[in-house]
């Protein structure tokens, strides 16, 4: 199997997102399309489109991207919070024939603000309860006629998508990509899931979560083909590996003194990912090879809570490693954006390509 190599586009119109400079244009069609064409020029397959309520809206964003591009793939983040399950159907399903089978989508169940849109289902347990019967609908919307469904969260009644999915072999809809790492929310990937995604543990922790998932597919009786692991991590490169760690030293160092620290906080909620992630600088400052934990501890939230931290060849070697394990997606990202999805897209995967090889 190919691996998948995306970036990140923050979709946010506050400037400073994660330490990011840029100060004009932000979060217009015309900075996002720059990211994505620069993106598509730099050999990543496409980006991951940040969401969240008070920011431009994601579906409509990803359109518009897809749009201005020819093979750039939206991986477009929602909330079934946001949606009923048949409306983003036919959406997604629209915008995968327009845009010849480019649409990815990954579903978010952590909260932001439910109640400034509506939502009323807080509670962990029932938010994961109705994430899995909003993929369970998506893949029979896409993929049957004249549905019926009727769940303790949605019911459709009759409901046939049109238009289907841009159809290719061994594709017969978007790829599902979820998070998560409560046993609430590994079971949604296990049953229903395409693709679980990962923040950046070290390999051991990965490899032990590889494994439970694997088992708990078993147990669940998954119906659709093996899942798929993927990586979402920051990825800090420079020419060597003395000026990468010079350079993240530097920003750990203005993270610390409070500059942008707001931009660069996560999810704060204590989810069970981010204090796995937090909890590891107890480890110690850098795991495996270049794992580098001290950004949690000054404000880093999400996937920029761990670095990995080096030469082309050391951060290489890392995602090789993590490769090794199963992993197949990966979406990686760096401040500022524009300049970094050039240098790192050049420098980073043809040495990926490579080895994946």
């Amino acid at each position: 199997m190919s691996p998948e190599f995306l970036w990140y586009i923050p979709n946010t119109v506050e400037p400073g997102h994660r330490g990011d400079d840029t100060t004009s244009g932000w979060g217009s069609i015309e900075y996002s399309t720059d990211l994505a064409r620069t993106a598509e020029r730099h050999g990543w397959g496409g980006a991951l489109l940040g969401t969240g309520w008070g920011r431009p809206d994601t579906f409509t964003v990803a359109t518009a991207l897809a749009a201005r591009t020819t093979t750039f793939k939206p991986l477009i983040a929602i909330r079934p919070g946001y949606w009923h399950p048949a409306n983003f159907a036919g959406a997604a399903a629209t915008l995968d024939q327009l845009s010849r089978g480019r649409v990815l989508v990954n579903i978010v169940s952590g909260l932001d603000n439910p109640a400034a849109y509506g939502d009323t289902t807080v509670e962990p347990p029932e938010r994961y309860a109705r994430t899995q019967e909003f993929l369970h609908l998506l893949r029979r919307l896409w993929t049957e006629e004249d549905v019926t469904f009727h769940g303790e969260h949605f019911r459709v009644t009759g409901s046939t998508v049109a238009p289907r999915p841009y159809a290719t072999d061994g594709r017969p809809h978007p790829t599902l990509y979820f998070g998560g790492a409560s046993e609430a929310a590994e079971r949604v990937s296990a049953a229903e899931a395409d693709v679980q995604l990962f923040w950046g543990e070290p390999l051991d922790g990965i490899a032990e979560r590889v494994d439970r998932l694997k088992t708990m597919s078993e147990q669940v009786g998954r119906r659709h083909k093996p899942l798929e692991f993927g990586l979402r991590i920051t990825t800090l490169v420079r020419d060597t590996t003395e000026e990468a760690w010079r350079a993240a030293e530097e920003k750990v160092a203005k993270m610390a003194a409070g500059k942008g620290a707001a931009t660069w906080t996560g999810n704060r909620r204590k989810a069970v990912g981010q204090q796995r992630l937090l909890d590891l600088a107890e480890r110690g400052e850098v795991l495996d090879t270049c794992l580098y934990t001290t950004p949690g501890k000054v404000g880093g939230g999400g996937a920029a809570t761990t670095w990995l931290v080096g030469s082309p060849d050391d951060v290489a070697e890392a995602l090789n490693g993590y490769r090794k394990l199963g992993i197949t997606h990966f979406v990686l990202s760096d401040t500022p954006y524009k300049p970094e999805v050039a240098r790192i897209g050049d420098q980073l995967l043809h040495r990926l390509r490579e080895r994946a090889g």
